[in-house]
């Protein structure tokens, strides 16, 4: 069973960057998609950007521009590479999996503000 694990969560300036890490437990970029959601207190988890098996991104209007979504095939990790960061990005970020036969989460991975 596929299991990820997002890390790299923490403080983020105005501004700044952050980089966050979806590491999965088996080599699956060619056969799954791959996604990042976030989810702000009392808001909806949404999605943030999506990455197919073949590699097409796509990434949602509020980050589209600041964020890029890297992966490195042979440490079967994710990355979620943040820039410039706006007062909305703060929240839990979660890692998913997925594809037809099921779809895998991860615990999160939180990212506050710094003053």
């Amino acid at each position: 069973q596929v299991q990820v694990v997002e890390s790299g969560g923490g403080l983020v300036q105005p501004g700044g960057s952050l980089r966050l890490s979806c590491a999965a437990s088996l080599s699956i970029f060619r056969f799954y998609g791959m996604a990042w959601y976030r989810q702000a207190p009392g808001k909806q988890r949404e999605l943030v950007a999506h990455i197919t098996s073949g590699g097409t991104t796509n990434y949602s209007p509020s980050v589209k521009g600041r964020f890029t979504m890297p992966r490195d095939s042979a440490k079967n990790t994710l990355y979620l590479q943040m820039n410039s960061r706006k007062p909305e990005d703060p929240a839990v970020y979660y890692c998913n999996a997925h594809r037809s036969r099921g779809i895998y989460w991860g615990q999160g991975t939180q990212v506050t503000v710094s003053s």
